[in-house]
């Protein structure tokens, strides 16, 4: 395809019944498909080919869902725009010249483009609704523990999710309605019913937001591209004419979010890329009598830049000596930032901001300046550090680039959210 949204295309054809019949579903490449290989946009993994399904894989194959291919991604799921990819960097089908986000922004562009009616995509720290919304779509980070990350290849196990990414509110939740529930393949799977609710999702778009109470971070809208609060002032009145009540909410922790967020996610990120040592998995570094220079060549043949300085951070971040200066301090900043959103719930219903501060990057921005990437990460990242449910609507434009609006729930709100992104897409 033009814009490179694929890595393998394949088709993997689900049961000739169920709920998602005759539909076709892209899956992001860090998702197990057995027979079909799963590469994780790395060189490192690029002829993996899984003996097992992924769980999700397996549920949509039973919901009668056509697997279209694999699609392309940051590699390891490390980057906000698809461009740290061995395979390519990905074409926005919404804004040509322009990244998609990421990490699954190719899971984006197959749905934007119109070459897959729906997507799966893992959010990390915000790499389902980055890309949902650059690229003009819908997309779910689900509540941590409804979705199983059983044969997920893990980059940050206790942030990431794996979530829908569709033209529409309704069939994201269709799509979530096929993947949602317990495993016991995965210990960290919840029954949703354990917490109140159900797995009617798509019943609840029903676009009736009256009598919802929506909070507003200051913090998370005082310092996003003038156009993008624009469009979501926009959103925010449209929202009021139909009932809702709005209110501001101040999460003071936020502002620490993306620091503590890198540091948890690099720290687990070290720790789980150090299986792939050319001999478990990986590109052979060939032995010549000393494993440490196999072990050396093999990680330097087969990561990208971006994977190498997040291992370097994550090693330094729990080494002797630096553990509780950086790592044990990011984890009390995620508890005071799970606090945060706890109070904030008490006296509203959803909270909302700008899914991303900025409109999609131009491609290669932002490859030299690392640091503009991860703070683009702002409003994402203190979802995943909360565990928290959010969904992503497009509402609108600015100069022609797609803008979105985060919805954040509180745990296994899902219903909530799908409500009020209903009434805007």
């Amino acid at each position: 395809m033009e814009h490179n949204g694929y890595i393998t295309e394949t088709e993997i054809q689900g049961r000739p019944d169920g709920p998602l019949a005759g539909r076709t579903v892209a899956v992001k490449d860090n998702l197990s498909t057995e027979g079909v290989r799963t590469t994780c946009g790395s060189a490192m993994l690029e002829a993996y080919v899984p003996p097992y399904d992924a769980t999700v894989v397996e549920r949509l194959k039973q919901a009668g869902a056509t697997i279209t291919g694999k699609t392309n991604m940051d590699e390891f799921g490390m980057g906000t725009t698809t461009e740290t990819s061995a395979f390519g960097a990905v074409e926005n089908p919404a804004a040509p010249g322009r990244v998609p986000g990421g990490s699954s922004g190719g899971s984006a562009a197959v749905v934007a483009a119109g070459d897959a009616d729906l997507a799966l995509g893992t959010d990390t720290g915000g790499s389902v609704r980055c890309p949902a919304a650059f690229c003009g779509v819908v997309g779910i980070k689900p509540t941590y523990g409804l979705v199983s990350r059983y044969g997920l290849v893990a980059y940050a196990n206790s942030l990431e999710q794996v979530g829908p990414i569709a033209p529409t509110v309704t069939e994201a939740a269709e799509l979530l309605e096929v993947i949602a529930g317990p495993d016991s393949h995965d210990a960290t799977t919840h029954d949703a019913t354990d917490h109140g609710t159900d797995y009617e999702f798509a019943a609840a778009a029903d676009g009736d937001v009256d009598g919802l109470t929506v909070g507003v971070p200051t913090e998370l809208l005082d310092g996003a591209h003038e156009g993008v609060r624009e469009q979501f002032r926009a959103a925010i009145e449209s929202l009021e004419s139909q009932g809702v009540t709005t209110q501001a909410v101040s999460l003071p922790s936020v502002e620490h979010a993306v620091e503590a967020y890198y540091v948890i996610a690099m720290g687990e990120a070290s720790s789980n890329l150090a299986r792939y040592d050319g001999v478990r998995y990986g590109v052979s570094g060939g032995y010549d009598g000393d494993w440490n220079d196999s072990f050396a060549r093999s990680r330097e043949a087969g990561f990208g830049e971006e994977v190498k300085r997040r291992v370097l951070l994550g090693t330094y971040a729990l080494s002797a000596g630096y553990q509780d200066k950086y790592y044990r301090k990011a984890q009390d900043a995620r508890a005071w930032v799970q606090q945060d959103f706890d109070a904030a719930f008490e006296s509203v219903d959803v909270l909302a901001s700008p899914t991303m501060p900025v409109p999609p990057f131009e491609r290669g921005e932002s490859l030299d300046d690392p640091l503009q990437m991860y703070l683009a990460d702002a409003n994402t990242t203190p979802v995943n550090l909360a565990n928290l449910p959010a969904i992503s609507v497009p509402v609108g434009e600015t100069d022609g680039l797609p803008v979105g609006l985060q919805f954040v729930g509180p745990a296994f709100g899902e219903k909530t959210i799908i409500r009020a992104g209903s009434a805007l897409s």
